[in-house]
């Protein structure tokens, strides 16, 4: 993601992330609940896994300490709330700081001014490190949530040689590439699940959302469109010379947008987890789309906003691979390409969210 809280950061261009958790907000109070009911610890330690940075960082956990603050005192408990410990992972490079200057001075004095007497103590701690490994102590977590966050993989899948002209799966992509990234989907989810077992205490719950699909084709227009549209942008640039095709061609986003079929297969075969919900959620490519509070200026240019969602998540790999100097033109293109799309036709993103509870 790109770091900092300029107009391109992450940080000013992530309001449809937003969206999302803001939809599939009450599976997540629902599952803080059920914990809470059942379990009753005095002591409540939540992993935000793939926290990134932002406004939407603590958005999340501070939903969660609300529900159970305010289920505290519905149940007539008299003494102070449990405590709160907040582990906020995301890669190294993740810009934590902008997390810690800007955003947490102003949480816990949030959280006790609309709670008020009764919200205990809540700490809250950086934990770097992929996702795909061991992050925390053995039955140590009670609640781990992850939104837009594990469609990313560990690695560019192997054996793409055959993905020319193409950067992720698309509708022409021979049969072996999109094997290859199902495998690493597979393999990588598979230990991430094997990990958070170990680290969650039984009956603890665990709330994901993937950016996926609701078809079974992993080349549908559902998981795809959106990066084919960037290849389309990418490939007019070789064609002027603007890019070398060898570049281009090996070049591959390491994401892959699972269905719900897939998810539950992964999830049955390690056994670690009941899964108690499972569904699907859309949400338009433009953000802003039926947000009154914007000016015109800003919801009018849909191609704009996309383009701008899209750089401040993919212009660290573009630039790694192609360099800086082929971003702004890259993504002006881009823009164009996709207002063409969007005035034409309806484009949405597809969100699985699975509930689970870790088993006995």
């Amino acid at each position: 993601m790109n770091e900092g809280v300029g107009e391109t950061s992450y940080a000013n261009n992530s309001l449809l992330q937003k969206k999302v958790i803001t939809l599939t907000k009450p599976i997540t109070v629902s599952a803080m609940t059920d914990l809470y009911s059942t379990l009753s610890p005095t002591k409540i330690c939540i992993a935000d896994l793939g926290c990134s940075s932002g406004p939407n960082t603590l958005f999340v956990v501070s939903e969660l300490i609300k529900t159970v603050v305010r289920l505290h005192k519905k149940l007539g408990q008299q003494n102070e709330s449990p405590e709160f410990l907040v582990l906020l992972n995301d890669l190294p490079g993740n810009d934590f700081n902008t997390i810690f200057k800007s955003l947490l001075p102003n949480f816990q004095e949030n959280l006790r001014q609309e709670l008020g007497h009764g919200f205990g103590h809540c700490f809250v701690t950086a934990a770097p490190g992929s996702f795909y490994g061991r992050l925390f102590p053995s039955q140590t977590l009670h609640f781990v949530h992850s939104s837009y966050s594990l469609q990313w993989l560990s690695q560019v899948p192997e054996r793409l040689e055959e993905n020319k002209g193409n950067i992720y799966m698309a509708s022409t992509s021979p049969p072996n590439v999109l094997e290859a990234y199902f495998n690493q989907f597979q393999k990588d989810f598979s230990y991430f699940l094997k990990c958070r077992g170990e680290e969650l205490m039984t009956g603890g719950r665990m709330v994901l959302t993937f950016l996926g699909r609701k078809s079974d084709d992993p080349s549908s227009k559902e998981g795809c469109y959106i990066w084919e549209l960037m290849a389309l942008a990418l490939n007019d640039m070789v064609t002027e010379g603007l890019i070398e095709e060898e570049k281009l061609n090996s070049f591959n986003i390491p994401q892959y947008t699972p269905s719900p079929a897939e998810i539950k297969s992964v999830v049955e075969r390690d056994g670690s987890f009941i899964i108690n919900r499972l569904e699907v959620s859309k949400v338009n490519w433009d953000a802003y789309e039926n947000e009154i509070c914007y000016s015109s200026e800003i919801t009018k240019d849909r191609g704009y906003n996309v383009a701008k969602l899209m750089r401040a998540v993919a212009e660290p790999l573009l630039a790694s691979h192609f360099g800086k100097s082929i971003i702004d033109e890259m993504f002006r293109r881009y823009r164009e390409i996709v207002a063409d799309r969007m005035a034409k036709e309806r484009t949405e993103f597809f969100n699985v969210v699975v509930s689970m509870t870790k088993r006995v």
